[in-house]
């Protein structure tokens, strides 16, 4: 080890954080030239936003950017310790701040997703009168997390996964300046292991690189290299993960085993995600997505177990709900699989997007006045129920669509019945 080594108070990540948004990493859609946040900081009227995205991709470090570029007050809660008297505490000061200062104060709240309803409505007084400008954090979807009235409130941003350029400038960048790693002759020579075990997490790159240079042998020169770096890992994971580095790759697990029909690989993770105090609601949503993405059409009951699991972690919580999460994931995991509808929608959306919008026939409109209908809206529908069997050959994709194809059953016995009626009532689709 490097006995010589003289204390450092900070992490690397902490050292490494960049003070202004020329030294900030990534992001360039909301920081760049023509960026939002960058556009609101220029002209100093900072409106309350969330930033949702992966661990690591700069969400605290732009708050602490846009609050020291503008002189602001700064203030900032954890939604895992703090309570509704932290955040009434917390109102109060910013209050107090706005008495002796003319810029209005910047509450930073982190994983804002955790708030209970009782917290997030607890702040939304004080948002709605500008008590403060509120930039909350969170790695979940705020549309499933944060309650309507404050969602309405702030603008949604999101932060992307940082680059293989981004990191390697920032381990490079990390060996040459920082303070104290400028001073050992550290040097990179692989880079392939530093970023898959980052996985797109900056602040998750430079602990990796700080643990395997603590970890080096007392020498002059210290090469970070592939093998070093698997070899470091091996020997601290304990220290590694005592922050819930894991978390992601636990999910990831659990998700696949599902995935490939194994109950007891996800019966495992399940257990492993719950024993590490894991948000039993976290683990639920996963399960309601994976319904929907990787069972499908296959079983359509899937989705409606999984919603009914989320439903009743919400109801009686935890060490009960350990049951219906477990239920759940071995249904998930043994039930036949089918990803035709994600692969449809996203099919569809390509084209869209591709194409750009194109006119609904005539046929399809509505015609809800008489120069509509003297225009030929509606006009030609044919009502499927006045036919037999409820059915009618009509053209419901726009004229130049006809017989695309978006859906294609999956090879299940479920969705085989399906395609065996497709192919009665839409022979041109070639099903």
């Amino acid at each position: 080890m490097n006995s010589d080594a003289p204390s450092i108070n900070k992490p690397l990540a902490e050292r490494m954080r960049p003070s202004t948004l020329d030294d900030y990493l990534g992001q360039e859609h909301l920081v760049g030239k023509d960026g939002i946040i960058r556009k609101m900081i220029e002209s100093d009227r900072v409106s309350s936003f969330i930033l949702w995205g992966p661990p690591g991709v700069g969400k605290t470090t732009l708050a602490k950017i846009i609050a020291n570029t503008l002189d602001r007050p700064f203030y900032t809660l954890s939604a895992i310790s703090s309570g509704v008297k932290d955040i009434r505490d917390v109102i109060e000061k910013c209050k107090d701040s706005n008495l002796f200062n003319t810029k209005k104060a910047i509450l930073f709240i982190d994983e804002i997703h955790r708030f209970s309803k009782a917290q997030q409505d607890a702040l939304l007084g004080a948002v709605e009168d500008g008590t403060f400008t509120l930039i909350g954090a969170t790695t979940e979807n705020p549309s499933f997390e944060v309650i309507t009235p404050l969602l309405s409130r702030a603008q949604v941003y999101v932060l992307k996964d940082l680059d293989k350029d981004s990191l390697t400038g920032l381990a490079d960048k990390a060996v040459k300046e920082d303070t104290y790693l400028s001073k050992l002759n550290v040097t990179i020579k692989d880079y392939t292991l530093l970023l898959r075990f980052s996985g797109g997490d900056a602040r998750k790159l430079l602990n990796i690189i700080e643990l395997v240079v603590a970890s080096a042998p007392a020498s002059q020169k210290i090469e970070i290299t592939d093998t070093i770096v698997e070899q470091t890992l091996q020997q601290n994971i304990a220290l590694y993960d005592k922050n819930g580095e894991q978390h992601y790759d636990i999910v990831s697990a659990f998700i696949k085993s599902m995935r490939g029909s194994d109950p007891n690989g996800a019966i495992y993770w399940l257990a492993r995600m719950i024993d590490g105090g894991e948000d039993p609601l976290f683990i639920a949503r996963r399960m309601v997505i994976l319904a929907a993405e990787d069972v499908g059409l296959a079983n359509p009951n899937a989705l409606l177990l999984a919603n009914a699991c989320f439903n009743t972690i919400q109801n009686i919580g935890m060490p009960e709900g350990r049951i219906p999460l477990a239920e759940t994931a071995i249904y998930l995991a043994t039930s036949a699989k089918s990803n035709s509808a994600y692969m449809a929608i996203d099919s569809a959306l390509a084209k869209v997007r591709k194409e750009g919008p194109k006119p609904v026939p005539l046929h399809l409109r509505n015609a809800p006045t008489q120069l509509m209908e003297d225009l030929g809206y509606a006009k030609d529908y044919k009502y499927a129920h006045s036919f037999e069997g409820n059915f009618v050959d009509q053209e419901f994709l726009p004229d130049t669509m006809a017989s695309t194809v978006f859906y294609e059953p999956g090879s299940n016995a479920k969705e085989e019945q399906i395609r065996s009626k497709m192919k009665i009532l839409w022979p041109k689709y070639k099903y």
